[in-house]
């Protein structure tokens, strides 16, 4: 049995009071039908909430039980409201975004940190992993919206992809590198086919796709047999194997981007464009932007174009 909760609200209001025509004057009714609720709410309820004291009232074991318990959820109803109407008229409330473990870990936090300087009623709640991870969470509601990382190497197979909006914000370059040692070394400082399918290769997958469309975007044509030091997960840790000359990996420029400025990583230059990863917000097709995910987005779009590391990665739209 659910009682009505205008008769709770009703209730709260006597309780408080302790007086039928008091509590009938703070909800602009009349005392007797005020009166009525209450009898309707201890009818339903099957016993008495109040004592009539002449014209005062007591309330029962009952209705001192009840106020405790229905208190607390008209208060918390009543801030619920106010946050929903905030809500529509200034950024505030929990953002909840996904995205790739390196771009989430080393970029968002910053901007996520302007943005409170201006919008302090926001928090975040990030969710860090790949779109196989992503992708269910947006569809079930668990985050307002993500950045997915869309390499094409991976070939990736998004299932239900119409039941998303997937709009592209920035490209990372993505190249194959090693180490200055590594190529003076362990290349001669030869990047031509030949010696490079003779190499040694650090891959994020055991079937070593990325390199293989690597070799096929640069050269068109794949290498049959790759000899991997190491296979990991992580383009952090091949990042770490390239800095200490293990081999040639897959990596995205902006990570290592002084290195390579310095001479001390080499990328393998066969091709007048590399490949990139574009890296797309996506939310539930037809879903409407909040306020403060209108505001958030535009914000890391006026920080990517300021920032000078942002920078390094090429926008896709324009700010706003």
């Amino acid at each position: 049995m659910q009682p009505d909760l205008n008769r709770l609200r009703i209730f709260s209001h006597i309780h408080s009071r302790l007086s039928i025509t008091d509590a009938a004057d703070e909800l602009h009714i009349t005392p007797s039908a005020v009166s009525q609720q209450l009898k309707k709410l201890e009818a339903e309820l099957k016993t008495p909430l109040f004592t009539r004291l002449h014209k005062r009232l007591v309330p029962t074991p009952a209705g001192k039980r009840l106020y405790e318990l229905v208190q607390p959820l008209l208060n918390d109803l009543q801030e619920g409201i106010i946050g929903l109407e905030q809500e529509r008229t200034e950024p505030t409330g929990i953002l909840k975004i996904g995205s790739p473990v390196e771009f989430g870990s080393i970029y968002l936090p910053r901007v996520m940190a302007s943005f409170r300087g201006i919008y302090d009623k926001v928090r975040f709640d990030l969710v860090l992993g790949r779109p196989s991870d992503l992708l269910p969470k947006i569809h079930s509601g668990e985050l307002d919206f993500a950045f997915i990382d869309t390499f094409p190497t991976r070939q990736q197979h998004y299932s239900d992809y119409g039941s998303f909006s997937i709009t592209p914000v920035i490209e990372e370059e993505v190249v194959l590198a090693c180490s200055k040692q590594f190529f003076a070394n362990s290349l001669n400082s030869d990047s031509s086919f030949e010696n490079l399918m003779k190499s040694i290769f650090i891959s994020q997958q055991h079937d070593a796709r990325a390199l293989n469309n690597w070799f096929m975007h640069h050269f068109g044509k794949t290498v049959p047999r790759f000899e991997i030091a190491l296979t990991v997960a992580s383009h952090q840790a091949v990042v770490s194997g390239v800095r200490n000359n293990l081999g040639l990996g897959i990596i995205v420029t902006h990570l290592v981007w002084k290195e390579i400025k310095a001479g001390d990583i080499v990328v393998i230059n066969q091709a007048d464009t590399q490949a990139v990863n574009r890296i797309s917000t996506v939310l539930l097709q037809d879903k409407i932007p909040t306020i403060s995910e209108k505001a958030f987005l535009s914000h890391f779009y006026s920080a990517a174009r300021k920032s000078k590391t942002l920078r390094r990665f090429n926008l896709c739209v324009d700010e706003g």
